[in-house]
């Protein structure tokens, strides 16, 4: 009889009274998220766990001709990942093309990749948006569905003031372990120091994905903040050099046993030089362009593009032969031999 009066006050209704009401504990109690009542969500990953990895791969999403995803190739994208010694991936980001999913295939593909792999690699969803309701939203259903750890952007577009910053990370950081992506060349806006000495005060603070280059790394992690770089060139010297723990790479999904050697190896200043062509060429346009492209003329997933990103052009296509075979077949994934694509090899859907 109790908890079916629940907020009325028995006492008043025995005496014939009218009963008092009082406010139910849930209204009153600040970020309180359903999904994560669940002690086992909560206490799956340690923010220890999460703050410990060095290579993570932000992993792109494979398509099929209706621009559906391609679970079948994602899922041996993934494993490849994993036999190649990477320990963490990144779930629908910029790379994974998470701005151009819904909210649907966005967590199903968190939870997919949790239920698939979760006990092999570190999942962490891409659950950040510039509406801070989305963010919440989103990432109460990314921890419900598995996901270990949150990575969140800063409000890009509609910027918001530096104490709206905050606010927006303090809405979203007591459901998990989150890493906070800064990445100014896309949002419009840098995050500052200030910013993050703040927010890092929570318990399920990692981290941060910085992408404004070393010095900023080194004012970090003099001061404890866990970093990873956000610049596959620059990693080598973040890691070795500025105190950085790793990486958060792009170019892990083609050579991600290299990329584990630059990372986990010691200074390697040969192998860095190395690679430098092959991410030079990555980046030439806005990822993912680059990525898709060359995963495609790999032959591990299928030459589908939702637009508005297209492919390279032929010139690059070539080039990109010419890297592989330098920097050797056997260190890029997959088993096919490296093809040249031209525009008419790939399918660009604007509807899906």
């Amino acid at each position: 009889m109790a908890s079916a009066l629940g907020c009325f006050s028995l006492k008043a209704a025995h005496r014939g009274g009218v009963p008092k009401w009082r406010s139910p504990r849930a209204a009153v109690v600040p970020n309180f998220h359903l999904p994560m009542r669940s002690h086992e969500v909560k206490n799956r990953t340690n923010v220890d766990d999460i703050k410990s990895l060095r290579l993570i791969t932000a992993i792109k999403t494979p398509y099929l001709p209706d621009g559906r995803f391609d679970l079948e190739a994602y899922d041996a994208l993934v494993n490849m990942q994993i036999e190649d010694g990477v320990e963490g991936v990144i779930v629908g980001g910029t790379t994974g093309e998470g701005q151009l999913m819904s909210w649907d295939e966005h967590i199903m593909l968190i939870g997919h990749t949790v239920n698939c792999f979760g006990g092999s690699i570190k999942v962490v969803g891409n659950t950040g948006s510039n509406s801070t309701r989305e963010a919440i939203h989103a990432t109460e259903q990314g921890f419900a569905v598995g996901m270990h750890a949150a990575l969140h952007i800063n409000p890009y577009y509609g910027k918001t003031s530096l104490e709206g910053l905050i606010s927006h990370f303090d809405s979203v950081l007591p459901m998990g372990p989150t890493i906070i992506y800064n990445v100014p060349s896309r949002t419009g806006q840098d995050i500052p120091t200030d910013v993050i000495k703040t927010v890092a005060k929570s318990p399920n603070f990692a981290g941060v994905k910085e992408c404004v280059g070393h010095d900023r790394v080194e004012q970090y992690t003099s001061n404890g903040v866990v970093v990873w770089s956000g610049n596959d060139d620059q990693c080598h010297d973040s890691r070795w050099f500025y105190g950085a723990t790793g990486v958060i790479s792009v170019t892990s999904n083609l050579v991600p046993g290299l990329m584990k050697e630059l990372m986990f190896g010691g200074k390697n200043a040969s192998l860095n030089s190395k690679l430098q062509p092959l991410i030079e060429w990555l980046f030439c346009e806005p990822n993912p362009i680059g990525l898709n492209t060359a995963l495609s003329q790999l032959g591990v997933v299928r030459p589908v593009f939702r637009l508005p990103y297209v492919p390279l052009p032929l010139a690059k296509s070539v080039e990109f032969v010419k890297i592989v075979r330098e920097l050797g077949r056997e260190n890029f994934i997959g088993e096919k031999d490296v093809q040249v694509l031209d525009d008419n090899d790939f399918v660009l859907i604007g509807r899906y």
